[in-house]
Protein backbone atom coordinates (compact mmCIF):
# COMPACT_ATOMS: atom_id res chain seq x y z
CA UNK A 1 0.00 0.00 0.00
CA UNK A 2 1.53 3.26 -0.70
CA UNK A 3 1.72 6.66 0.61
CA UNK A 4 -1.56 7.76 -1.35
CA UNK A 5 -3.06 4.93 -0.61
CA UNK A 6 -2.37 5.27 3.35
CA UNK A 7 -3.70 8.44 3.09
CA UNK A 8 -7.06 8.07 1.82
CA UNK A 9 -7.68 5.20 4.18
CA UNK A 10 -6.56 7.95 6.75
CA UNK A 11 -9.21 10.52 5.69
CA UNK A 12 -11.91 7.52 5.09
CA UNK A 13 -11.23 6.92 9.12
CA UNK A 14 -11.95 9.83 9.66
CA UNK A 15 -15.12 10.34 7.91
CA UNK A 16 -16.93 7.29 9.96
CA UNK A 17 -15.53 8.57 12.93
CA UNK A 18 -17.22 12.04 12.49
CA UNK A 19 -20.51 10.69 11.15
CA UNK A 20 -20.49 8.22 13.74
CA UNK A 21 -19.88 10.29 16.93
CA UNK A 22 -22.86 11.85 17.33
CA UNK A 23 -24.40 8.79 17.88
CA UNK A 24 -23.15 8.40 21.32
CA UNK A 25 -25.53 12.11 22.11
CA UNK A 26 -22.62 13.59 23.83
CA UNK A 27 -22.33 16.82 22.21
CA UNK A 28 -19.52 18.42 23.58
CA UNK A 29 -17.49 15.05 22.19
CA UNK A 30 -18.77 15.41 18.82
CA UNK A 31 -18.31 19.00 18.29
CA UNK A 32 -14.26 18.72 19.78
CA UNK A 33 -14.26 16.14 17.48
CA UNK A 34 -15.59 17.64 14.70
CA UNK A 35 -13.54 21.06 15.10
CA UNK A 36 -10.15 18.58 15.35
CA UNK A 37 -11.31 17.16 12.15
CA UNK A 38 -11.62 20.26 10.52
CA UNK A 39 -8.66 21.93 11.76
CA UNK A 40 -6.48 18.62 10.74
CA UNK A 41 -7.91 18.87 7.33
CA UNK A 42 -8.34 22.71 6.89
CA UNK A 43 -8.06 23.86 3.30
CA UNK A 44 -7.83 27.50 2.07
CA UNK A 45 -9.89 27.12 -1.26
CA UNK A 46 -13.51 26.51 -1.16
CA UNK A 47 -15.77 26.50 -4.19
CA UNK A 48 -18.08 29.22 -4.38
CA UNK A 49 -21.13 26.70 -5.09
CA UNK A 50 -20.35 25.30 -1.70
CA UNK A 51 -20.13 28.58 0.11
CA UNK A 52 -23.66 29.47 -0.76
CA UNK A 53 -24.36 25.93 1.42
CA UNK A 54 -23.13 27.60 4.14
CA UNK A 55 -23.55 30.98 3.62
CA UNK A 56 -27.35 30.82 5.77
CA UNK A 57 -25.93 29.08 8.46
CA UNK A 58 -23.23 31.77 9.40
CA UNK A 59 -25.97 34.61 8.84
CA UNK A 60 -27.93 32.92 11.41
CA UNK A 61 -25.02 33.17 13.50
CA UNK A 62 -24.59 36.59 12.93
CA UNK A 63 -27.71 37.91 13.32
CA UNK A 64 -28.34 35.87 16.83
CA UNK A 65 -24.59 37.48 17.78
CA UNK A 66 -26.05 40.87 17.05
CA UNK A 67 -29.09 41.00 18.28
CA UNK A 68 -27.89 39.45 22.10
CA UNK A 69 -26.65 42.96 22.79
CA UNK A 70 -30.26 44.28 22.93
CA UNK A 71 -30.99 41.75 25.26
CA UNK A 72 -29.46 39.89 28.79
CA UNK A 73 -28.61 36.99 28.39
CA UNK A 74 -26.06 35.05 30.05
CA UNK A 75 -22.56 34.31 28.92
CA UNK A 76 -23.18 30.65 29.29
CA UNK A 77 -25.98 30.38 27.30
CA UNK A 78 -24.29 32.89 24.65
CA UNK A 79 -21.30 30.40 24.02
CA UNK A 80 -23.56 27.22 24.65
CA UNK A 81 -25.63 28.62 21.48
CA UNK A 82 -22.21 29.37 19.67
CA UNK A 83 -21.38 25.88 19.33
CA UNK A 84 -24.56 24.36 18.67
CA UNK A 85 -25.19 27.46 15.42
CA UNK A 86 -21.36 26.16 14.61
CA UNK A 87 -22.56 22.73 13.95
CA UNK A 88 -23.85 22.32 10.48
CA UNK A 89 -20.67 25.22 9.61
CA UNK A 90 -18.31 22.71 10.65
CA UNK A 91 -19.89 19.88 9.91
CA UNK A 92 -20.62 20.82 5.91
CA UNK A 93 -16.50 22.05 5.85
CA UNK A 94 -15.06 18.90 7.50
CA UNK A 95 -17.33 16.83 4.68
CA UNK A 96 -16.59 19.24 2.24
CA UNK A 97 -12.51 19.05 3.01
CA UNK A 98 -12.21 14.93 3.43
CA UNK A 99 -13.54 14.21 0.18
CA UNK A 100 -11.06 16.33 -1.02
CA UNK A 101 -8.75 13.67 0.05
CA UNK A 102 -10.80 10.89 -0.65
CA UNK A 103 -11.99 11.69 -4.34
CA UNK A 104 -13.27 8.59 -6.39
CA UNK A 105 -13.58 6.45 -3.13
CA UNK A 106 -16.37 8.80 -1.89
CA UNK A 107 -19.22 6.68 -2.47
CA UNK A 108 -17.47 3.44 -0.82
CA UNK A 109 -16.69 5.38 2.11
CA UNK A 110 -20.35 6.94 3.03
CA UNK A 111 -21.57 3.08 2.12
CA UNK A 112 -19.08 1.55 4.79
CA UNK A 113 -19.59 4.34 7.29
CA UNK A 114 -23.51 3.30 7.16
CA UNK A 115 -22.46 -0.57 7.87
CA UNK A 116 -19.87 0.80 10.88
CA UNK A 117 -23.23 2.52 12.54
CA UNK A 118 -25.95 -0.20 11.21
CA UNK A 119 -23.70 -3.42 13.24
CA UNK A 120 -22.89 -0.96 16.17
CA UNK A 121 -26.63 -0.82 16.39
CA UNK A 122 -27.50 -4.80 15.83
CA UNK A 123 -25.13 -5.42 18.42
CA UNK A 124 -26.74 -3.18 20.58
CA UNK A 125 -30.53 -4.12 20.09
CA UNK A 126 -29.45 -7.86 19.95
CA UNK A 127 -27.24 -7.92 23.14
CA UNK A 128 -30.33 -5.72 25.17
CA UNK A 129 -33.19 -7.82 23.80
CA UNK A 130 -31.26 -10.97 24.18
CA UNK A 131 -28.62 -10.95 27.44
CA UNK A 132 -31.15 -8.06 29.20
CA UNK A 133 -34.18 -9.42 28.20
CA UNK A 134 -35.55 -5.62 27.24
CA UNK A 135 -38.24 -6.50 24.61
CA UNK A 136 -40.28 -3.06 24.87
CA UNK A 137 -39.86 -0.94 22.20
CA UNK A 138 -39.29 2.55 24.50
CA UNK A 139 -36.42 0.97 26.50
CA UNK A 140 -34.81 -0.60 23.22
CA UNK A 141 -34.71 2.85 21.57
CA UNK A 142 -33.61 4.55 24.64
CA UNK A 143 -30.69 2.10 24.29
CA UNK A 144 -30.22 1.72 20.21
CA UNK A 145 -30.96 5.20 19.60
CA UNK A 146 -34.03 6.79 18.06
CA UNK A 147 -33.51 7.13 14.52
CA UNK A 148 -30.60 7.42 12.24
CA UNK A 149 -30.73 9.77 9.08
CA UNK A 150 -27.22 8.63 7.68
CA UNK A 151 -28.41 4.91 7.24
CA UNK A 152 -31.58 5.79 5.36
CA UNK A 153 -29.31 7.73 2.75
CA UNK A 154 -26.80 4.42 2.84
CA UNK A 155 -29.53 2.39 2.35
CA UNK A 156 -31.45 4.14 -0.53
CA UNK A 157 -27.83 4.31 -2.20
CA UNK A 158 -27.30 0.77 -2.37
CA UNK A 159 -31.25 0.27 -3.62
CA UNK A 160 -30.39 2.40 -6.43
CA UNK A 161 -27.03 0.93 -6.95
CA UNK A 162 -26.78 0.40 -10.67
CA UNK A 163 -26.83 4.43 -11.10
CA UNK A 164 -24.31 4.96 -8.47
CA UNK A 165 -22.25 2.69 -10.68
CA UNK A 166 -21.48 0.20 -7.45
CA UNK A 167 -19.26 -2.58 -8.65
CA UNK A 168 -20.01 -4.92 -5.24
CA UNK A 169 -21.00 -9.06 -6.10
CA UNK A 170 -24.61 -9.26 -5.84
CA UNK A 171 -24.40 -11.34 -2.71
CA UNK A 172 -22.23 -8.53 -0.87
CA UNK A 173 -24.86 -5.89 -2.03
CA UNK A 174 -27.71 -8.11 -0.49
CA UNK A 175 -25.95 -8.20 2.71
CA UNK A 176 -26.00 -4.61 3.06
CA UNK A 177 -29.14 -3.94 2.16
CA UNK A 178 -30.43 -6.40 4.86
CA UNK A 179 -28.09 -4.94 7.52
CA UNK A 180 -28.74 -1.16 6.47
CA UNK A 181 -32.82 -2.26 6.18
CA UNK A 182 -33.20 -4.15 8.92
CA UNK A 183 -31.34 -1.82 11.04
CA UNK A 184 -33.05 1.23 10.12
CA UNK A 185 -36.38 -0.76 11.00
CA UNK A 186 -35.57 -1.66 14.34
CA UNK A 187 -35.28 2.43 15.39
CA UNK A 188 -39.17 2.45 14.95
CA UNK A 189 -38.93 6.10 13.78
CA UNK A 190 -41.65 7.84 11.85
CA UNK A 191 -39.52 10.63 10.41
CA UNK A 192 -36.63 7.85 9.10
CA UNK A 193 -39.98 6.10 7.44
CA UNK A 194 -40.98 9.55 6.12
CA UNK A 195 -37.19 10.17 4.95
CA UNK A 196 -37.12 7.06 3.09
CA UNK A 197 -40.29 7.26 1.07
CA UNK A 198 -39.11 11.01 0.00
CA UNK A 199 -35.65 9.91 -0.67
CA UNK A 200 -37.07 6.71 -2.29
CA UNK A 201 -39.49 8.96 -5.13
CA UNK A 202 -37.33 10.97 -5.63
CA UNK A 203 -34.34 9.19 -7.16
CA UNK A 204 -37.22 7.18 -8.89
CA UNK A 205 -38.45 11.04 -10.18
CA UNK A 206 -41.14 11.41 -9.49
CA UNK A 207 -40.86 14.44 -7.81
CA UNK A 208 -40.87 15.77 -11.32
CA UNK A 209 -43.82 16.96 -12.61
CA UNK A 210 -45.64 14.98 -15.57
CA UNK A 211 -48.79 13.14 -15.72
CA UNK A 212 -47.10 9.81 -14.42
CA UNK A 213 -45.67 11.47 -11.37
CA UNK A 214 -49.45 12.96 -10.53
CA UNK A 215 -50.65 9.59 -11.11
CA UNK A 216 -48.08 7.94 -8.62
CA UNK A 217 -47.87 10.76 -6.14
CA UNK A 218 -52.02 11.04 -6.11
CA UNK A 219 -52.27 7.07 -5.75
CA UNK A 220 -49.41 7.14 -2.97
CA UNK A 221 -51.20 9.83 -0.97
CA UNK A 222 -54.91 8.39 -1.40
CA UNK A 223 -53.72 5.12 0.29
CA UNK A 224 -51.68 7.29 2.61
CA UNK A 225 -54.80 9.35 3.47
CA UNK A 226 -57.39 5.94 3.61
CA UNK A 227 -54.62 4.14 5.79
CA UNK A 228 -54.22 7.34 8.15
CA UNK A 229 -58.44 6.80 9.12
CA UNK A 230 -58.06 3.37 9.52
CA UNK A 231 -55.23 3.73 12.05
CA UNK A 232 -56.56 7.30 13.50
CA UNK A 233 -60.48 5.23 14.12
CA UNK A 234 -58.24 2.32 16.31
CA UNK A 235 -57.18 1.94 20.03
CA UNK A 236 -53.51 2.13 20.58
CA UNK A 237 -52.10 2.27 23.91
CA UNK A 238 -49.57 5.09 24.27
CA UNK A 239 -47.51 3.08 26.66
CA UNK A 240 -47.40 0.15 24.83
CA UNK A 241 -44.71 -2.64 23.02
CA UNK A 242 -43.89 -3.16 19.67
CA UNK A 243 -46.45 -2.37 16.96
CA UNK A 244 -48.75 -1.45 19.00
CA UNK A 245 -46.39 1.58 20.33
CA UNK A 246 -45.59 2.41 16.73
CA UNK A 247 -49.17 2.54 15.63
CA UNK A 248 -49.90 5.09 18.11
CA UNK A 249 -46.95 7.13 17.71
CA UNK A 250 -48.43 7.30 13.24
CA UNK A 251 -51.76 8.12 15.28
CA UNK A 252 -50.56 11.11 16.36
CA UNK A 253 -47.99 12.29 14.52
CA UNK A 254 -49.86 14.70 12.30
CA UNK A 255 -51.31 16.56 15.31
CA UNK A 256 -48.39 16.39 17.80
CA UNK A 257 -46.37 19.60 15.90
CA UNK A 258 -49.59 21.40 14.82
CA UNK A 259 -52.21 21.41 17.90
CA UNK A 260 -52.81 25.13 18.78
CA UNK A 261 -54.83 24.22 21.91
CA UNK A 262 -53.20 22.42 24.60
CA UNK A 263 -54.83 21.13 28.12
CA UNK A 264 -51.58 21.56 30.40
CA UNK A 265 -52.93 19.68 32.93
CA UNK A 266 -53.97 16.74 31.11
CA UNK A 267 -50.68 14.40 30.90
CA UNK A 268 -51.59 12.55 27.90
CA UNK A 269 -52.71 15.71 26.18
CA UNK A 270 -49.66 17.28 27.22
CA UNK A 271 -46.89 15.11 26.79
CA UNK A 272 -48.04 14.23 23.33
CA UNK A 273 -48.13 17.22 21.62
CA UNK A 274 -45.29 18.88 23.76
CA UNK A 275 -43.92 20.12 20.60
CA UNK A 276 -46.29 22.30 19.78
CA UNK A 277 -47.00 23.58 23.35
CA UNK A 278 -43.29 24.77 22.75
CA UNK A 279 -44.23 26.28 19.59
CA UNK A 280 -47.03 28.17 20.53
CA UNK A 281 -44.76 29.86 24.14
CA UNK A 282 -41.47 30.49 21.67
CA UNK A 283 -44.33 32.87 19.29
CA UNK A 284 -45.80 34.49 22.55
CA UNK A 285 -42.52 35.24 24.47
CA UNK A 286 -41.12 36.54 21.55
CA UNK A 287 -43.46 38.68 20.02
CA UNK A 288 -44.08 40.38 23.73
CA UNK A 289 -40.60 41.87 23.16
CA UNK A 290 -41.81 43.86 20.21
CA UNK A 291 -40.37 44.46 16.36
CA UNK A 292 -37.07 44.18 17.06
CA UNK A 293 -37.17 40.72 18.41
CA UNK A 294 -39.26 39.87 15.88
CA UNK A 295 -37.45 40.87 13.11
CA UNK A 296 -33.50 39.60 14.59
CA UNK A 297 -34.69 37.54 17.81
CA UNK A 298 -33.65 37.51 21.03
CA UNK A 299 -30.23 36.30 20.13
CA UNK A 300 -27.49 34.17 21.62
CA UNK A 301 -27.67 32.78 25.08
CA UNK A 302 -31.69 33.33 24.69
CA UNK A 303 -34.28 30.69 26.07
CA UNK A 304 -38.07 29.54 26.35
CA UNK A 305 -39.73 29.76 29.79
CA UNK A 306 -42.35 26.30 29.54
CA UNK A 307 -43.29 27.20 32.99
CA UNK A 308 -42.47 23.95 34.73
CA UNK A 309 -39.02 21.64 34.64
CA UNK A 310 -39.36 19.32 32.16
CA UNK A 311 -37.28 15.97 31.99
CA UNK A 312 -35.21 15.72 28.78
CA UNK A 313 -33.12 13.13 27.08
CA UNK A 314 -30.23 13.97 28.52
CA UNK A 315 -32.04 13.02 32.09
CA UNK A 316 -31.83 16.72 33.38
CA UNK A 317 -34.76 18.68 34.40
CA UNK A 318 -34.95 22.12 32.61
CA UNK A 319 -37.60 24.50 32.64
CA UNK A 320 -36.17 27.94 30.49
CA UNK A 321 -35.41 25.86 26.67
CA UNK A 322 -32.55 27.16 25.00
CA UNK A 323 -32.67 24.83 22.23
CA UNK A 324 -36.43 23.71 21.12
CA UNK A 325 -37.51 20.52 19.10
CA UNK A 326 -38.70 22.49 16.41
CA UNK A 327 -35.52 24.38 13.93
CA UNK A 328 -38.16 27.37 12.81
CA UNK A 329 -38.77 28.12 16.39
CA UNK A 330 -35.26 27.71 17.59
CA UNK A 331 -33.41 29.97 14.85
CA UNK A 332 -36.93 32.57 15.42
CA UNK A 333 -35.83 32.28 18.82
CA UNK A 334 -32.21 32.97 17.93
CA UNK A 335 -32.28 35.31 15.12
CA UNK A 336 -36.09 36.25 14.45
CA UNK A 337 -37.32 36.49 10.67
CA UNK A 338 -33.88 36.78 9.10
CA UNK A 339 -32.53 33.73 10.57
CA UNK A 340 -36.14 31.75 9.53
CA UNK A 341 -35.46 33.47 5.88
CA UNK A 342 -32.13 32.19 6.03
CA UNK A 343 -33.31 28.51 7.21
CA UNK A 344 -35.80 28.13 4.33
CA UNK A 345 -33.10 29.48 1.87
CA UNK A 346 -30.61 26.75 2.68
CA UNK A 347 -33.14 24.34 1.80
CA UNK A 348 -34.14 25.79 -1.25
CA UNK A 349 -30.42 25.78 -2.50
CA UNK A 350 -30.25 22.01 -1.65
CA UNK A 351 -32.70 21.70 -4.38
CA UNK A 352 -31.60 23.95 -7.02
CA UNK A 353 -29.33 21.76 -9.01
CA UNK A 354 -28.30 22.17 -12.41
CA UNK A 355 -29.08 18.93 -14.73
CA UNK A 356 -25.47 17.82 -15.79
CA UNK A 357 -24.24 14.99 -18.81
CA UNK A 358 -22.95 13.25 -15.86
CA UNK A 359 -25.33 10.34 -14.65
CA UNK A 360 -23.80 9.72 -11.28
CA UNK A 361 -24.28 13.74 -10.42
CA UNK A 362 -27.73 13.77 -11.41
CA UNK A 363 -27.94 10.98 -8.81
CA UNK A 364 -26.21 12.99 -6.19
CA UNK A 365 -28.21 16.00 -7.46
CA UNK A 366 -31.62 13.98 -6.57
CA UNK A 367 -30.08 13.16 -3.10
CA UNK A 368 -29.35 16.71 -2.37
CA UNK A 369 -32.71 17.44 -3.61
CA UNK A 370 -34.60 14.78 -1.43
CA UNK A 371 -32.45 16.28 1.63
CA UNK A 372 -34.14 19.79 1.26
CA UNK A 373 -37.43 18.77 0.66
CA UNK A 374 -36.93 16.25 3.32
CA UNK A 375 -35.55 18.86 5.85
CA UNK A 376 -38.78 21.12 5.39
CA UNK A 377 -40.57 18.64 7.35
CA UNK A 378 -37.69 17.39 9.64
CA UNK A 379 -37.36 20.96 10.66
CA UNK A 380 -40.50 20.91 12.02
CA UNK A 381 -40.60 18.18 14.23
CA UNK A 382 -36.83 17.79 15.12
CA UNK A 383 -33.55 19.98 14.88
CA UNK A 384 -32.53 19.46 11.39
CA UNK A 385 -28.75 19.96 11.12
CA UNK A 386 -28.66 21.93 14.47
CA UNK A 387 -29.40 18.36 15.91
CA UNK A 388 -26.64 17.10 17.96
CA UNK A 389 -26.96 13.26 17.33
CA UNK A 390 -27.16 13.66 13.73
CA UNK A 391 -24.34 13.73 11.18
CA UNK A 392 -26.13 14.99 7.54
CA UNK A 393 -24.37 18.04 7.58
CA UNK A 394 -20.53 15.82 7.20
CA UNK A 395 -22.60 14.02 4.77
CA UNK A 396 -23.56 17.03 2.44
CA UNK A 397 -20.61 18.54 2.27
CA UNK A 398 -18.94 15.12 1.44
CA UNK A 399 -21.56 14.71 -1.36
CA UNK A 400 -21.23 18.31 -3.01
CA UNK A 401 -17.22 18.27 -3.03
CA UNK A 402 -17.66 14.86 -4.78
CA UNK A 403 -20.11 15.78 -6.78
CA UNK A 404 -17.93 18.86 -8.04
CA UNK A 405 -14.96 16.01 -8.23
CA UNK A 406 -16.95 14.04 -10.89
CA UNK A 407 -17.74 17.32 -13.00
CA UNK A 408 -13.90 18.43 -13.10
CA UNK A 409 -13.05 14.75 -13.90
CA UNK A 410 -15.90 14.99 -16.40
CA UNK A 411 -14.04 18.17 -17.80
CA UNK A 412 -10.55 16.86 -17.90
CA UNK A 413 -11.93 13.50 -19.84
CA UNK A 414 -13.63 16.12 -22.48
CA UNK A 415 -10.66 18.13 -23.23
CA UNK A 416 -8.15 15.08 -23.38
CA UNK A 417 -10.50 13.59 -25.78
CA UNK A 418 -9.86 16.52 -28.02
Amino acid sequence: MNATQNNRLLYQLIFIVCVGVPYINNYELTFAVWLIALLATVQLKYSVSFLKYVLPFVVILLVGGFSMFSFDNDIYGIIRDITYLLKPIIGMIVGYQLCKNVNHKAISTVIYGGLVIAIIHLTIIFLSAVKYRILNIHVLREYGGYFSDYEIYVLIILLFHKQFQLQFIKRTLWLYIFLLGFSSALYVSRTNFIQFFIFFIALKGYLSVNKKTIAVLGSIILTTVIGYSIIYNLHFSRNGSGLDAFFYKIKNAPIEAFKTKIDQDDYEDFNDNYRSFENIKTVKQVTAEGWFAIVFGKGLGSSVDVGRRMLTNDGTFVRHEAILHNTYMTVFLKSGLIGVLCLLYSMYVLTKNKKSPIPKVNQINLLLFATGVFLILENWVLLGLFLKTESKAVLIGFLICYKEFLIKQHQLETVTNE
